[in-house]
């Protein structure tokens, strides 16, 4: 039996209405977010390794860390659907999956996240018999960024089109919670969207076009908070980089 969070999240599939997702990484973000009654659910990603410990990419984000911050957020928001990222290599096998999943539920998810399609469908299959809700992730990802030599664009070749349609194709008997698309160019986005139609699944969107279900953005993009590196898909709705060195600067006068 899902959650009332979760119901309501998926109640949102099929009607007019866009699905509004966001990161947090702590107690304030995720309290503010509940309050404000805007975001429809709140991911604790592994994107913290860049937001928060300063690192240059998500491959150095251990599963206690993910642990830690999930406690954080879930504190600031009880009520909220809270979906936390499994990091690299903490899910390997189906067996590693499960132990690492159930971790970060201890700690106060509702489901987790993972990334990959084909290739991660042993570990899909084991979260589904386990009962662990779960979304997917597809596209670019982050994860394996590095050793493909850095961020890009999915879809563009008719070959990377196919790939992406066949991975959505083996994970949509599933019926997954919702899929993440990301960095992926809006016509394959939009086939690829299609194919959860008659399912559950919520397609959410980042860098994607807007044919997803939803759209997710990282709260550090969102609030104007980390000026050195601004993905070209974000849309900052506040300046908080200037608002913070304004206030420096008044304190040092004051």
């Amino acid at each position: 039996m899902l959650n009332p969070a979760i119901q309501k999240f998926l109640s949102l599939k099929g009607t007019n209405q866009k699905v509004i997702c966001l990161t947090a990484y702590d107690y304030p973000s995720a309290k503010l977010i509940e309050e404000s009654g805007a975001i429809d659910m709140i991911l604790v990603g592994d994107s913290l390794g860049m937001m928060i410990q300063g690192q240059p990419d998500t491959t150095h984000v251990k599963l206690e860390h993910m642990v830690y911050h999930t406690e954080m957020v879930r504190r600031g928001a009880p009520d909220s659907f809270v979906l936390g990222d499994l990091p690299i290599h903490t899910y390997d096998t189906p067996e590693q999956t499960i132990d690492s999943a159930k971790r970060l539920l201890a700690a106060g998810a509702d489901a987790v996240k993972l990334e990959g399609g084909t290739e991660v469908l042993p570990q899909l299959q084991a979260l589904q018999m386990a009962e662990i809700p779960t979304v997917g992730h597809l596209g670019m990802l982050p994860q394996r960024a590095v050793i493909e030599g850095g961020y890009s664009i999915k879809g563009k070749t008719p070959q990377q089109a196919d790939t992406l349609i066949q991975d959505c194709l083996s994970i949509r008997e599933l019926n997954l919670l919702a899929v993440v698309l990301e960095c992926v160019t809006p016509p394959v986005a939009s086939q690829m969207h299609d194919i959860f139609k008659d399912t559950q699944t919520i397609t959410i969107g980042i860098g994607s076009g807007n044919t997803c279900d939803g759209e997710i953005s990282v709260w550090h993009d969102l609030m104007g908070a980390y000026p050195w590196f601004v993905p070209p898909f974000a849309a900052p709705k506040a300046d908080l980089t200037t608002a913070i060195k304004q206030a420096l600067l008044e304190y040092k006068s004051s």
